[in-house]
């Protein structure tokens, strides 16, 4: 799939736009339309559901953008917030350092995956890949340094040595994509955080931060909802909300922005019992995405190499973009660090009181974390195709379709009237689209040819079409028309409703 396509697609139906785009548009801030504020929210209705509803001790807050700054520095976020920046002194272009890096190693894995190929062109169907890559000394040569070159990134960014990542990215030889040289400057740090104020009080500013992630204020308010709420531990407490980053280069359209979405849940939990519900919540979550329809190879786990200073275990679901497999959700143990570290700040205590241990203790956490924007990436990405199917006449045509989950998709029915202007085609065709709006989110259009209003509805992925014709106004049938299949079959229209209902409630896939 062009994934250039895939954004023009995004543009001319209405599901993302470029921010303030008439002023030439922001950087890495995007805009949802008509259908991408729907496939958002059932997007998220998905999640909610699925953790909030289906789970009794998991419970839903909205917690404000603002927060008290020593919030960020209770949570490491001012002090260790950070991305390694380098900029190219010939071009002026800025860089993070370690996408430089993984960049150079996504260049000897083309390579290796090159020599794969042309390997299995040779032998055929007796092709053991597996065998292939452990045994053929130029793969095993370029894999050792892509480990290589990964390990020692990883330890430099551990380690906080700007200076390391600097001599790596020299002895490999990386160049600036525009300019082509190697003319760098010291790599050093950045703060990822916009920071804003809040008034004058007694005459002197006070420093605010756009928060960088939702977590924190569930773990303010870890005592405040398991005291209103009556939760036993383990509980978890989940949240959407807007977060922000002043990413240093942000790019693949919606998939790094600097103004994003986050669904997150943190589950608390008692200390020692971390690691079966870490593992708990890593099957779970994959099942949520695998009951979407997504194919078990375009997932997979990826163990962080380089632990973040929370967290005592970390794995992402990854997801096979259109630019290769990239993170799309966290589960990461985070231990007692948050608690324990507002506690101290705070001089407030953040303790839970165990009646069956009969005591108290400050609870750990595992969360799971997806990224809303880089979800319905996800979900387009695949759903988008472009497939010959035939026309009205018989004869071959290409349609661009999005084969979306039925709950995901924006509109759930089409109601499309065979011809425009015969009035008692277009009454019974209102009739029936203001019996099915008060169940779906329909959308009524009768311009154009038929074959013309099907493809419209294939391309923004609505997943039914319901056609009023000449036999309707004789026995109140209707044509349905299934998006993927291009069946059509007779139907009551008393029957609609109950008939389209279970095949694009989110319940179905709950």
């Amino acid at each position: 799939m062009d994934f250039k396509n895939l954004i023009s697609h995004c543009k001319e139906y209405g599901f993302i736009y470029p921010s303030s785009e008439i002023y030439d548009g922001l950087s890495a801030v995007y805009d949802y339309g008509p259908y991408g504020v729907e496939l958002k929210n059932n997007i998220k209705q998905y999640w909610w559901k699925s953790m909030v509803q289906m789970h009794e001790n998991i419970v839903g807050i909205d917690a404000a953008i603002f927060m008290h700054p020593k919030t960020w520095k209770a949570s490491g976020h001012v002090d260790a917030f950070n991305d390694p920046l380098v900029d190219n002194k010939d071009s002026k272009k800025r860089y993070r350092a370690d996408q430089l890096i993984e960049g150079y190693a996504e260049k000897i894995e083309a390579k290796i995956q090159k020599d794969v190929d042309k390997a299995r062109e040779k032998f055929g169907d007796s092709f053991d890949e597996a065998m292939y890559r452990a045994t053929n000394p130029r793969v095993l040569e370029r894999q050792q340094e892509i480990d290589a070159v990964l390990k020692r990134m990883n330890d430099a960014l551990r380690d906080g040595n700007m200076e390391d990542l600097g001599a790596l990215i020299n002895e490999c030889g990386i160049t600036c994509e525009v300019s082509g040289s190697k003319n760098w400057t010291e790599v050093r740090q950045f703060n990822l955080m916009f920071n804003t104020q809040l008034g004058n009080i007694a005459g002197e500013e006070s420093k605010l931060y756009l928060r960088p992630e939702t977590a924190q204020g569930i773990f303010v308010n870890f005592l405040n909802v398991q005291k209103s709420t009556r939760q036993k531990i383990p509980f978890g407490i989940a949240q959407i909300g807007k977060a922000f980053r002043n990413e240093i280069v942000a790019r693949q359209f919606i998939f790094r922005m600097r103004e994003f979405e986050q669904m997150e849940m943190q589950f608390f939990l008692r200390p020692g019992e971390e690691m079966q519900w870490y593992e708990y919540w890593k099957a779970t979550r994959m099942k949520w995405h695998l009951n979407l329809g997504t194919p078990q190879s375009k997932l997979r786990f990826h163990d962080h190499d380089n632990l973040a200073h929370y967290a005592n275990a970390a794995v992402d679901i990854q997801f096979d973009f259109p630019f290769g497999f990239r993170e799309l959700e966290g589960i990461h143990s985070r231990t007692d660090f948050d608690l324990t570290e507002h506690q101290k700040l705070s001089g407030k205590k953040l303790q839970y009181f165990d009646p069956e241990l009969n005591e108290n203790y400050v609870p750990y956490v595992v969360e799971t974390s997806i990224g809303c924007d880089r979800m319905f990436l996800a979900m387009i990405s695949q759903a988008f195709t472009e497939e010959k199917v035939p026309d009205a006449e018989g004869n071959e045509s290409t349609r661009e379709v999005l084969k979306l989950h039925p709950a995901l998709a924006p509109v759930k029915v089409a109601v499309l009237p065979l011809l425009k202007n015969k009035e008692e085609l277009t009454s019974a065709a209102g009739d029936v689209f203001n019996t099915l709006k008060k169940h779906f989110n329909c959308q009524y259009d009768e311009k154009d040819a038929i074959g013309r209003r099907y493809r419209r509805q294939d391309a923004i992925g609505t997943p039914y079409c319901v056609t009023i014709d000449f036999e309707t106004l004789e026995n109140n049938t209707v044509t349905i028309r299934d998006r993927d299949t291009l069946e059509q079959e007779r139907v009551k229209i008393e029957d609609l409703a109950a008939r389209i209902g279970p095949k694009v409630d989110v319940a179905s896939i709950l």
